[in-house]
């Protein structure tokens, strides 16, 4: 069987994709235009207090995002060190939000993605205010999209307004850029993004994902692969290995 390696902390020197890594990789700190880096500089103070009523270091070793498009949530996660499970920072409201519970199959859909990613871009000079870049279409989404177009330049960026990608407010989007930006100074340099339709302990949402799915069967054994990375996150609090097999599906380890 041909497995292609997933996005995972433990492999990322072993995938394809870490060729997208240096030639598109994060912007340095150093490169930011004088005034931003100033207003991000400015967070410093705030942060540090926040990360110390959570007994979290600072500057962070480790993130962790995961988004989820019915409750329309960004989780930012941090860790002390990789020998101990990842904690909850913070929860940024997503202001805008384009398409329906669903992956993203193709240009122009409006779909925000869903599966597994990882940043592979920062982008300080965006039209967004800020963007972090994901690497969709990943291994999964090369096989299941479309072949010829399945789109591209999907980002987490600030000034509220979405076509397929992760909105939040400029304030948010200012710490989260900040935060991963510093724990890819401290080495970090695989970044993981989870982007789920529901959460899978959400009565509620889960009631809605199978409406969603009535109407288009093929999502439920798409939303049902997607299902073990949230339980095994909830359950240890670190991502799984995450591998894809030659039809697309994602295997968890």
């Amino acid at each position: 069987m041909k497995i292609f390696f997933g996005h995972t902390l433990r492999f990322i020197l072993l995938m394809i994709i870490v060729n997208d890594l240096s030639a598109q990789g994060p912007v340095e700190s150093k490169r930011l235009n004088g005034k931003l880096l100033t207003t991000l500089e400015n967070l410093t103070d705030t942060l540090v207090v926040q990360f110390q009523k959570q007994k979290l270091n600072w500057p962070p070793k480790s993130v962790f995002l995961r988004s989820f498009k019915y409750e329309k949530q960004l989780e930012l996660w941090i860790r002390n060190n990789e020998d101990e499970p990842f904690r909850l920072f913070k929860i940024y409201p997503v202001c805008m939000q384009s398409g329906t519970l669903g992956p993203k199959r193709m240009e122009g859909d409006y779909q925000v993605p869903e599966g597994f990613y990882h940043i592979n871009d920062f982008n300080s000079n965006s039209y967004f205010h800020l963007s972090l870049g994901l690497n969709y279409p990943n291994a999964s989404d090369h096989i299941l999209s479309d072949s010829l177009n399945p789109g591209s330049l999907i980002y987490i960026h600030g000034n509220c307004v979405s076509t397929g990608c992760i909105s939040i407010k400029d304030l948010p989007i200012e710490e989260v850029f900040f935060i991963a930006s510093k724990a890819r100074e401290q080495g970090q340099e695989f970044i993981p993004v989870h982007i789920f339709p529901v959460r899978y302990n959400n009565k509620r949402a889960l009631q809605y994902l199978s409406r969603i799915q009535s109407m288009s069967p093929a999502l439920t054994g798409f939303h049902k692969g997607l299902r073990p990375a949230f339980e095994y996150f909830e359950q240890k609090k670190k991502p799984p290995l995450i591998l894809v097999n030659e039809k697309g599906d994602y295997l968890f380890h």
